[in-house]
């Protein structure tokens, strides 16, 4: 007995191993600390070169008009996007307004029974002609001379690092996520190259 006595004293007075247990605790959240930090931080540079390139092409898009010039600005974008991100999926709309003053404004309409929201009873001024009233009056597309375009690039990818699937957050609704969307916007005015064309209106009354 008093050699398992011994025994069982020197084991407990042991310290061999016990670095590779305070790993197995520490290692695990140190890991997912640096993944969470690369992760931020490759969404960060995304995003900055995101911004950088529909800066640059908002300045380019308002010099031009057409559809070709629209496709060259569009692909100019995608071309540095896809310099940093190769897989990253890019999509593109543009709005366009008379001016500045209704940029992201609704379309007038009349507020009958007066709670200060439409009714789909109500009638409504048709700004873009899609016969139907719309929050945002803005028209799709370029639109022409001396008009206003809100001009947005969405890019979609997935994250770099695991984490998302290491903490079992796909499903939720927060940074870590699987897919990652960035969305950058700019506003411009179209150089006054005519006579800025009037918007057809009208009432509708559903």
């Amino acid at each position: 007995m008093s050699l398992l006595r011994k025994f069982a004293k020197r084991l407990g007075a042991s310290e061999d191993g016990s670095t590779m247990i305070e790993f197995a605790i520490i290692g695990p959240i140190f890991f997912m600390f640096i993944f969470g930090i690369f992760d931020i931080g490759y969404a960060a540079y995304n995003h900055a070169i995101l911004e950088g390139a529909v800066q640059n092409a908002g300045r380019s898009s308002g010099l031009q008009s057409g559809p070709t010039a629209q496709s060259i600005v569009d692909a100019t974008v995608a071309a540095r996007i896809h310099d940093v991100n190769k897989v990253a999926v890019v999509t593109f709309s543009r709005k366009n307004y008379e001016n500045f003053d209704v940029v992201g404004m609704p379309e007038d309409f009349v507020d009958a029974n007066g709670n200060a929201k439409y009714d789909t009873s109500e009638c409504f001024t048709d700004v873009n002609g899609n016969n139907k009233w719309d929050a945002d009056s803005g028209a799709a597309g370029l639109g022409g001379a001396d008009d206003v375009v809100v001009y947005t690039v969405t890019e979609k990818f997935d994250s770099m690092f695991p984490l998302w699937s290491l903490l079992n957050m796909q499903n939720k609704n927060n940074y870590f996520q699987k897919s990652r969307q960035l969305t950058a916007t700019t506003i411009l005015r179209n150089q006054p190259f005519g006579s800025q064309a009037a918007r057809p209106t009208k009432s509708v009354c559903p």
